[in-house]
């Protein structure tokens, strides 16, 4: 395939899909080297990048058009008119530990934490951030959690090797706090609405308070 079709051909994909697709899907349905594919993301990334209104990331081995985040105020004003509330402090530093124990079970995220946990993780499994990726192997066999592609998505990291430096992370999530706490605006199309405190805990997450208390 020429290089300007192909090109255009990935565009369109990425336009009508919507979510995020694997380069290897990419390559091997349209019977591409896989060089090939990426050498069209890269070309892709320059067109879409800078004061457009589009830009194009990768997470993952996947590959997706986003909103450029300095657009986020008008895309909020447009696409959100009921404001949303940022990530809390709490949920921010939690996603963060999440990411570089994982996988971690409630027990050891609240131990690093010294708080109760249930609440910020009904949040991030809410929406999608998190997800359970088994049970440890110990008694009462708690639930394992780690963090999903729409985590890689949202704070627009490739990969989890991709993660910078914890420290300087949770520094970097302090200031975002401390912004939020001041300001409470929706910062993008990838903001987080928190769940009213009347929101109950799923039943699984129930059984896992029951099995925890019965190992403690």
């Amino acid at each position: 395939m020429e290089i300007e079709k192909l090109d255009n051909a990935l565009e369109a994909l990425l336009f009508v899909s919507g979510d995020g697709l694997k380069i290897t899907d990419i390559a091997e349905l349209l019977e591409l080297q896989k060089t090939d594919v990426n050498a069209a993301i890269k070309r892709l990334k320059a067109k879409y990048n800078g004061d457009s209104g589009i830009h194009l990331i990768t997470y993952n081995g996947k590959v997706q058009f986003a909103s450029n985040p300095d657009f986020a105020d008008v895309v909020s004003r447009v696409l959100n008119p009921i404001k949303e509330k940022a990530l809390s402090s709490a949920t921010l530093e939690t996603i963060a530990i999440i990411a570089y124990k994982q996988p971690i079970t409630r027990l050891e995220l609240e131990s690093i934490r010294g708080v109760n946990c249930d609440y910020v993780i009904q949040v991030l499994l809410k929406h999608n951030l998190i997800e359970v990726v088994g049970r440890k192997d110990v008694i009462g066999k708690p639930l394992l959690f780690g963090t999903t592609d729409e985590f890689l998505k949202r704070f627009q990291i490739e990969s989890i090797k991709d993660l910078p430096d914890y420290e300087e992370l949770l520094e970097t999530i302090r200031v975002i706090s401390t912004e939020n706490d001041q300001q409470a605006e929706t910062t993008g199309l990838y903001n987080e609405f928190e769940l009213p405190a009347e929101e109950q805990v799923p039943e699984f997450l129930q059984n896992e308070q029951i099995e925890m208390i019965e190992v403690k």
